[in-house]
């Protein structure tokens, strides 16, 4: 199937058995999807895609640690599976993920599943760099998501409708997920505190899109939550383009840069020192 978007053709999977539009309401069939995830180089292969950039599958190869021939069929599967889509440009086929919904699923199993044993330093300080600063599809999480979105409390951008201060995990909270209700709203300083950020306010409650403004994600790592939707996004893009945060070149973890971190500091957005006494 071909989709138009932004000038471009797409090629996205057929949706898989059952979520077609004139299907009658049912209870959910999760068995033929929770099969696609149980493989684990499928599975690696998706959480190499959680930072929502579209890659080639010999990059997504090398991550999944894999030929390039078991990657290109675990794609396929992917693809008809409509967990993925792919895109055409040059000789490449390049692949993201089908939604932020694949993401909040895969990010839900990530808080459920046993942590994998660091076997090596790489490893090691690969799963630090995580639990730091990372992307969830396309927004910041992490230690680093839960301080900006704190900051963003703290001066008046936000307000918790609910009263509860902070950004603790309320109770019925589901674990790593987008919140189905959040307690937020914007604040009375949403402009000038967004700006500060480098986030221009009104151009993203402008922008044409069904994606909601503001959307809230309980972090998998912190159990606190964190900002996501359109505002998010457009934080996330905000703070690489100003060369505050960088990406990895293998993995989605963000890396903070010296001028990110001073400028951060100064806006209360950094989060205090973990067990090895560094912030970021």
């Amino acid at each position: 199937m071909l989709r138009e978007t932004g000038g471009m053709t797409t090629r996205t999977a057929p949706a898989p058995a059952g979520r077609t539009a004139s299907a009658p309401g049912g209870e959910a069939d999760v068995a033929p999807v929770a099969a696609l995830l149980a493989e684990p180089t499928r599975a690696r292969l998706l959480i190499a895609l959680l930072d929502g950039r579209a890659l080639p599958a010999g990059v997504l190869a090398r991550e999944a640690g894999v030929s390039a021939q078991t990657a290109s069929g675990q794609l396929a599967r992917l693809l008809a599976g409509g967990l993925l889509t792919v895109e055409p440009s040059g000789r490449r086929r390049y692949y993201r993920l089908a939604g932020p919904d694949v993401a909040a699923a895969v990010e839900a199993l990530a808080r459920l599943a046993p942590t994998a044993p660091v076997t090596s330093l790489r490893a090691g300080t690969r799963a630090q760099a995580l639990r730091q600063a990372r992307t969830c599809y396309d927004h910041l999480a992490g230690r680093l998501g839960v301080a900006v979105t704190e900051a963003l409390l703290a001066h008046g951008a936000l307000v918790a409708a609910d009263g509860t201060a902070g950004t603790a995990r309320r109770p019925g909270d589901p674990l790593a997920a987008p919140l189905p209700d959040h307690p937020y709203t914007l604040g009375p300083k949403a402009e000038e505190v967004c700006a500060a950020f480098g986030v221009d306010l009104p151009a993203v409650q402008q922008a044409r899109t069904r994606r909601p403004l503001l959307r809230f994600c309980v972090d998998w790592t912190e159990q606190r939550h964190h900002l996501a939707g359109r505002l998010g996004a457009a934080f996330t893009e905000a703070l690489l383009a100003q060369g505050w945060l960088e990406r990895a070149r293998t993995h989605r973890a963000l890396r903070l840069t010296e001028s990110g971190a001073e400028r951060l500091a100064a806006l209360d957005a950094l989060p205090p020192p973990g067990p090895d006494g560094t912030s970021s």
